[in-house]
């Protein structure tokens, strides 16, 4: 775990190596640069579990469902607009191995309720949607700028160097906070769980 209680500048050093290793993530982020997309990030667990392969020793692929692919457009959050970008990255990033999941953080309030049980204010940024994600270490987003590396974590790098799966309180519920812990132990037994 090399990047595990390290200064930032290392643990940064070393999450581009192990993205840039990761040939499916790393060639999305590349290609992602001609999508004319401001503000978006590649986040949550196809960062984490690439990280926690690469400290495993596994495939830099295994056990990631899907590519969690978060934008912010709050110009027009109709079904039908997130539709037409979904198609568009979709189209663009294609043909992909792992499935891509593609949502415009501005409208998330509009189906959250309906979703997971409790209503939610709308995020003012998609930063603030990255806040609120359900685990410190899954709280994560990086872009490529000029090939160079941009990113967002705003716990830090520790935990998920660490193998440490916190619960981050902000939205989530106890129940899907151990669903989805419960689901990561299964295929990486060296995390260490934090109880909520």
């Amino acid at each position: 775990m090399d990047g595990f209680n390290r200064d930032v500048s290392t643990q940064i050093e070393l999450l581009e190596k192990i993205i840039t290793s990761n040939k499916v993530l790393h060639g999305i982020l590349k290609k992602a640069n001609s999508l004319g997309i401001q503000h978006y990030y590649f986040g949550a667990g196809c960062i984490t579990q690439t990280v926690w392969n690469f400290q495993m020793g596994f495939d830099l692929s295994y056990g990631i469902s899907d590519i969690d692919f978060a934008y912010y457009d709050n110009s027009d959050l109709s079904f039908d607009a997130e539709n037409t970008a979904i198609e568009h990255i979709t189209n663009t990033l294609g043909p992909c191995p792992i499935k891509l999941d593609i949502k415009n953080q501005a409208r998330v309030h509009l189906w959250y309720g309906e979703h997971f049980g409790s209503a939610i204010e709308p995020y003012a940024s998609l930063e603030e949607a990255i806040n609120t994600w359900p685990a410190t270490a899954t709280s994560i987003g990086v872009r490529l700028e000029n090939d160079r590396m941009r990113l967002y974590a705003p716990f830090g790098l520790n935990d998920l160097f660490g193998m440490i799966v916190r619960p981050n309180k902000t939205k989530i519920t106890e129940e899907i906070y151990l669903q989805k812990a419960n689901k990561w132990l299964a295929k990486w037994p060296r995390l260490t769980v934090i109880p909520w």
